[in-house]
């Protein structure tokens, strides 16, 4: 009985969110029914993942395996500290974003609402499913079902930039998987005879050790693959499609950047690091520090390159590029405080970051001002929305109490820990370098006259269905910080013995 009601928990949230697309069409005679179904639906999921949450911190890990397609490679779930992380942000977030997605939709009079909201709970599934695959042949089904049906978001706008970006998204994201990613599943299986990963600790993987001694250049070659294939984690010089994809609408931009795609690619990069290939295999092929420093660089010149850039999105984007590299920067240093750091991140940056993009849907929809050199005089407008971009901003930068600070915290710690001054002096580095291109967009709004016949009057703040939800997660933000431990009480459930 209690391994039929464990089974059932696990399955449910990726019932649900397998079954609301197709009930967004049978509503799609209906607005007012089709976006119900998408907050009826995000509130069910998040209940349903919460749910687990007392087992979860007591140490239990639920699996459940669906079926199997031969010896070693099945369709499995499992949900344990890291996991529930993921899908609690997904699901959560879900419910703001669909908040944010009638105002944005119906302010703008978007075409083709029913295909966007349809593809939008897809992406949903599969950014669940990816947190609680099980084995690597699972993750591999669901990491590609997130690139499939977001494609669509992507080239919503169906005009020549939209198809452009949208294509370079779909080249990159589904060449590195077929490249790359399924070479490393084949290796993978081929060198451990299985695909299921070890949720017992975050120290020994599913690598054995005789395989390592044995063949420890053909494992090197399995995890460069791994890295390489997990494009979405937007690692240089994988990153390009990032930007390119910042054609789609706003809400799209927040779901690839906070909620589904790029989240996906750090959670499955931390995953094949700590559950996949273990800390012990990591520091033994001298795996860990290479990965670092690969993602220090990306921290560095992705936070060079938004400097440049007046066009907003732009700027987030490249934003994006190099505040995912936290996260990895943190578990492949492999202390205790960094993977900390570096898993801490994941939620928080989250919760910012879509703030970000909230806001700047927010001011596009009530201005049609994309650029950041005209949002002069803005905030004395629109206060709400670009207060929320500056405490978002903040916890980018890393300051206090906003949750960035924690990470970043952490992640000094942790490289400290491991004794990587250049590690070090790439995230102080950084941390100057946020702060060079978000507070000029904070100082131009609030204290820089607006430019000579510029008529700001006619502007206020967006529809509410956008603003409160920009202004509820910029609160979680500060939130997270005063309280860090809601996160981190996962993060050493899934450590436990190690951190």
């Amino acid at each position: 009985m209690t391994l039929a009601l464990d089974s059932f928990r696990v399955l449910l949230p990726l019932l649900i969110t397998l079954i609301a697309p197709f009930a967004v069409i049978a509503a799609r005679g209906d607005q007012n029914q089709r976006e119900g179904v998408s907050f009826i639906a995000a509130a069910m999921t998040f209940f349903a993942v919460l749910a687990m949450v007392p087992g979860v911190l007591d140490g239990t890990v639920y699996e459940f395996t669906l079926f199997t397609l031969l010896p070693g490679v099945t369709v499995r779930f499992a949900v344990d500290g890291l996991g529930i992380i993921f899908a609690l942000i997904a699901t959560f977030l879900w419910g703001f974003a669909t908040s944010y997605n009638v105002g944005y939709m119906r302010s703008l009079k978007e075409h083709a609402q029913t295909r966007y909201y349809f593809c939008f709970a897809i992406a949903i599934f599969g950014a669940v499913g990816v947190a609680f695959s099980g084995n690597v042949f699972t993750l591999y089904l669901f990491y590609e079902i997130i690139t499939v049906f977001t494609y669509p978001l992507v080239a919503h706008h169906e005009d020549a930039e939209g198809f452009f970006g949208a294509r370079k998204y779909l080249v990159y994201l589904m060449g590195t998987s077929k490249l790359f990613l399924l070479p490393a599943m084949v290796l993978t299986y081929v060198l451990c005879g299985t695909l299921d990963m070890n949720f017992s600790d975050v120290v020994n993987g599913m690598f054995p050790a005789e395989v390592i001694a044995e063949s420890p250049n053909l494992v090197r070659l399995t995890y460069v693959l791994y890295i390489a294939g997990l494009a979405k984690a937007a690692l240089m010089p994988f990153h390009n499609w990032l930007p390119s994809a910042m054609v789609a609408p706003t809400p799209v931009s927040a779901l690839l950047h906070a909620v589904a795609v790029v989240k996906a690619g750090v959670f499955s990069v931390s995953r094949i690091i700590l559950s996949g290939f273990g800390v012990q295999a990591m520091d033994t092929l001298y795996l860990g520090i290479p990965t670092a420093y690969l993602a220090a660089f990306t921290i560095v010149v992705a936070s060079l390159i938004a400097l440049t850039k007046d066009d907003i999105k732009a700027r987030l984007a490249y934003s994006t590029v190099s505040q995912l590299s936290y996260v990895i920067i943190g578990v492949a240093l492999l202390t205790p405080a960094a993977v900390q750091g570096g898993l801490m991140h994941i939620p928080h940056h989250a919760f910012s970051k879509i703030t970000l993009f909230f806001a700047a849907g927010a001011i596009y929809v009530a201005t049609h001002i994309k650029k950041i050199s005209e949002m002069n005089g803005l905030g004395r407008r629109m206060p709400w929305t670009f207060s929320a971009f500056g405490i978002a901003s903040l916890s980018m930068i890393g300051m206090p109490p906003v949750c960035g600070f924690v990470s970043k915290w952490y992640l000094l710690n942790g490289a400290l820990q491991a004794d990587q001054m250049i590690l070090i002096v790439a995230l102080l580095l950084s941390t100057l370098l946020n702060a060079g291109y978000f507070v000029p967009i904070f100082y131009r709004a609030f204290f820089l006259k607006p430019a000579p016949g510029a008529n700001i009057e006619q502007y206020s703040e967006a529809p509410r269905t956008m603003v409160i939800p920009l202004c509820v997660t910029a609160a979680i933000s500060v939130l997270l910080g005063i309280f860090p431990g809601i996160f981190q009480s996962f993060i050493q459930t899934f450590g436990s013995g190690y951190f």
